[in-house]
């Protein structure tokens, strides 16, 4: 069985991608499911998140202050500028300027926990740096949302923030607590999660593709390129800036990743919930599921093939 969740977790991006192609070519397989669906798992995966959590994994927050924060503030600025930057050099219609800057103002994906341990990178930098986003997620993605797209459309600050407590924060508590209380359990199924969590994040992109094909046909191509150059910048600009500043080359990795690789499912629930009146909202964060799975997995080849050849050679040399 754990052969099993362990080829699953490997080839998530494989499955997202199938999952999504199928969504696509057969829009029924899964439109039957509601998008009203989409939280509940969203806080599913977060749940199983705050299960893997540990109290080594805050104390690496306050016990590297300095890679936390560089990395969050990268996070915070790098992705939402270039997601603005985008909107303007496509000349993207409104609704998908929304999408894309949804994604650009949303914490660091789960995933990439995966990707940077695949990498050879920092994983305990990785993790702390996800956790340090999470949290502060529920008050910077509203206000940068209503920073960069308040002039396009009404943002609901409050509102996000609250679906953000409700979708990422609240079940990452749950799932503290069921590991404070319940360890035998919690150690039970923790082996399973990785697999657990990329099935229902196939699951989410697959829901959200469904019911929007024939809008994704329409300007997939579009959106695509968006993302693809989205994800690409975020991931070179953050290793450049570990190299700028002069960290080792496992950091500069977790943080290529950690910027590069974002929350998408959180903003197609964001579009979902809070920008119904623009359907083509949910889009980008569909996209970026899936194609950031795919990135992630080739560039964790590429970091993992220059770890082989300089297993030890500082970021700055590279």
């Amino acid at each position: 069985m754990r052969q099993i969740c362990d080829f699953i977790a490997r080839w998530m991006g494989a499955m997202v991608l199938l999952v999504a192609a199928l969504a696509l070519v057969m829009p029924a397989s899964l439109a039957w499911i509601g998008t009203w669906a989409i939280n509940p798992m969203l806080g599913v995966i977060m749940f199983g998140m705050g299960l893997t959590l540990s109290p080594q994994d805050f104390k690496i927050v306050l016990s590297r202050p300095k890679d936390i924060l560089i990395g969050c503030l990268t996070q915070f600025t790098v992705m939402p500028l270039l997601a603005l930057g985008l909107t303007w050099a496509f000349a993207l219609p409104e609704e998908l300027a929304i999408g894309v800057i949804l994604v650009g103002c949303c914490p660091g994906g789960t995933a990439s926990n995966v990707i940077t341990y695949l990498a050879k990178g920092d994983l305990a930098l990785s993790v702390g740096m996800t956790a340090a986003s999470t949290l502060l997620a529920p008050l910077l993605t509203p206000l940068l949302v209503w920073a960069l797209a308040g002039t396009m459309v009404d943002v609901d600050a409050l509102g996000m923030l609250m679906s953000i407590v409700y979708v990422v924060i609240a079940p990452i508590v749950g799932g503290l607590f069921c590991q404070r209380f319940l360890p035998s359990m919690t150690r039970s199924v923790t082996s399973y999660l990785p697999a657990f969590s990329s099935t229902v994040i196939a699951l989410v992109v697959g829901i959200i593709v469904a019911h929007n094909a024939d809008r994704l046909l329409t300007a997939g191509l579009l959106v695509m390129a968006v993302v693809a150059v989205h994800n690409l910048l975020g991931l070179a600009i953050g290793f450049t800036v570990g190299r700028l500043l002069h960290l080792q080359k496992p950091k500069c990795v977790a943080l290529s990743i950690e910027v590069g690789m974002q929350n998408s499912g959180l903003a197609s629930s964001l579009a979902v919930l809070h920008f119904a009146a623009y359907p083509l909202a949910t889009i980008p964060g569909a996209v970026f599921s899936v194609w950031h799975n795919i990135s992630g997995a080739l560039v964790a080849k590429l970091y993992q093939a220059h770890h082989r050849q300089k297993p030890q050679h500082p970021c700055r040399s590279v």
